[in-house]
């Protein structure tokens, strides 16, 4: 590695066929060159690292190189030479923010009258052009209209809202993509591996979501990472230097919310500070895996098998519902809102962490999640006006769901006198009996067939506990007794035993014991049936895909190639 020479000047592209992540504006150019369409002035926006700077000295290249106007100039003619060292004299480039009079736009005008001294053309290149003051704008309208021919404008900002729309309808247009963590990585790859420093992916992934969208900054923080690291580039060290937080944090964190476990929460909160790392670093990166979790729902090929991460987002993909996912993402986000609010980021992260425990999206069986949590008493209370009383409902009042096990009387009883308190039935109360019926006077009794896999279809159970069920696989029952294995890995499920329990008895209408055994041999769940059936399904969609004689001749006559996990089965 040269000791001399940053990895951003290093390696900064030379031409087209090095620029990476801007085809659309390789393309657009690359054709005006080959059939002589050239505009007189193209305006470049971005920001910050993503190739402003380095396509106009391309296309300065392109303009000037001694073999001729071309999208792939030589790189070896001293046209070209001099451009890659900043001496060539007829590409010109201004830093606007501190050129920002009219004098210095007159000063160009006045030049650009000049023939070039060693070119085919002028090439103006002015970086932050919106910061130029209005005047100075105005002085060169009339000139980015109509230059002489030898000239060529290119224009680079980051802020393109504060360029005049007279500047802006003179240009051609070319908005700069920011480059995503994965190809940041994949690039920092290769120039690893060019310059022979040993490193690890999940480092360059680090540097990829640091360098937030910018090449040039990954390649800094590269150069800062390889000093750090005394000539290596790995993840520990990576994470140290830019204070992130560990790596299985946000896992243990997710664990713990599945597992509704409080202290957890708290003691990750507390590992946080103690290793003076940033709350809203740790919430930028629970985010970020809510985002990988809610994508692997429903689409689980975007987990690269490879991921170091694969196990975490496939386990927590099937523990969490989507809706509990989303709803998650968006207290990671409104907690990085509350940093700034809190009396110190501790408690604004330990509020957060409790948010997720706090919250649960609707599922439509919040009455059988209050009964299993013991507040059925207090969800529906016999007193309160308009509510159901002892032994009916109010007058008017919309019926509230009770448990199965509740008996209810068909006519309303009237509210206690002072003094005179709740009472048994009375004669005047039961004066007139009705037929009576299984909800009415006891629950509905069911009997077990074993068929375990069809009960949970049907139970209503809430998210956590149904994952619990799903799961789970059948070991043995009698009329009291269900007993069921659940595999070792998950094992945070298990805090929903008594919520299970709770509507297993309610079903079958008795009091029901539950058992649960974690074992590393479950058997059959209804979580390994249902991966065992859409796997068999999406086998044969591959199988009928391949065989379809459309494709075989795409494959064979067209050199066409299916995309690893592009074929998706029905449902």
């Amino acid at each position: 590695m040269s000791a001399s020479l940053a990895l951003a000047r290093k390696y900064r592209p030379r031409n087209f066929s090095e620029l990476m992540g801007q085809e659309h504006v390789v393309r657009a150019l690359s054709h005006a060159l080959e059939t002589g369409r050239l505009h007189q002035a193209y305006l470049l926006t971005g920001t910050r690292g993503v190739g402003k700077t380095t396509i106009a000295r391309i296309l300065a290249k392109t303009l000037n190189c001694e073999t001729g106007v071309t999208p792939t100039p030589c790189g070896v003619c001293q046209t070209c030479l001099d451009i890659d060292a900043g001496r060539f004299p007829d590409l010109l480039e201004l830093d606007a923010a501190s050129n920002t009079g009219v004098d210095n736009m007159r000063e160009i005008i006045d030049n650009a009258r000049y023939a070039p001294t060693a070119g085919r053309y002028k090439v103006y290149l002015i970086d932050e052009v919106h910061m130029l003051s209005k005047s100075a704008f105005n002085s060169m309208l009339k000139t980015l209209e109509e230059p002489p021919e030898h000239v060529k404008f290119v224009l680079a900002t980051t802020d393109p809202q504060k360029i005049p729309v007279t500047v802006l309808s003179r240009c051609l247009q070319f908005a700069l993509k920011q480059f995503p963590p994965e190809r940041v990585a994949e690039q920092l790859h290769k120039v690893l591996t060019a310059e022979q420093v040993p490193f690890d992916a999940p480092a360059l992934r680090l540097i990829g979501e640091a360098a937030q969208g910018s090449m040039r900054d990954a390649l800094s923080i590269t150069d800062q990472a390889i000093a750090f690291g005394h000539g290596k580039v790995e993840e520990q060290q990576v994470r140290q230097m830019l204070g992130n937080v560990d790596r299985d944090f946000v896992w243990r964190v997710l664990d713990a919310v599945v597992a509704r476990d409080a202290a957890a929460l708290a003691a990750e909160v507390e590992r946080c500070f103690e290793q003076a790392l940033a709350a809203d670093d740790a919430l930028a990166q629970l985010a970020r895996a809510l985002h990988r979790i809610a994508l692997a729902q429903p689409v689980p090929a975007s987990v690269d098998a490879d991921d170091p991460d694969h196990a975490h987002i496939t386990r927590l993909a099937e523990a969490l519902t989507a809706e509990e996912a989303q709803l998650y993402y968006q207290i990671a986000l409104h907690g990085r809102d509350d940093l700034r609010l809190a009396p110190d980021e501790q408690t604004a992260l330990m509020m957060t962490f409790l948010r997720l425990l706090a919250f649960a999206p609707s599922t439509g069986n919040e009455p059988v999640r209050e009964r299993a949590a013991g507040n059925i008493d207090r969800a529906v209370s016999p007193l309160s006006p308009g509510g159901r009383g002892a032994g009916g409902e109010g007058d008017g009042a919309t019926p509230k769901p009770t448990s199965l096990a509740n008996q209810s009387s068909p006519s309303p009883q009237p509210s206690p006198t002072k003094g005179e308190g709740v009472k048994a039935s009375t004669p005047q109360a039961t004066a007139a009996p009705q037929t009576p019926t299984a909800s009415d006077d006891q629950p509905t009794q069911r009997e077990f067939d074993g068929d375990w896999h069809s009960l949970v279809q049907i139970l209503p159970l809430a998210a956590v506990a149904r994952e619990l069920a799903r799961h789970s696989a059948l070991i043995s029952w009698d009329k009291n007794l269900i007993k069921l294995a659940l595999p070792q890995d998950k094992r945070p499920l298990a805090t929903q035993k008594e919520r299970l329990g709770n509507t297993l008895s309610e079903y079958f209408g008795r009091s029901l014991k539950l058992e649960i055994e974690l074992t590393d041999n479950a058997g059959e769940s209804v979580a390994v049936r249902d991966k065992q059936v859409k796997d068999e399904k999406q086998t044969a969609a591959e199988i009928a895909f391949m065989a379809d004689p459309a494709v075989q001749v795409l494959l064979t006559e067209g050199q066409g190639r299916v995309r690893a996990g592009s074929i998706q089965a029905n449902d």
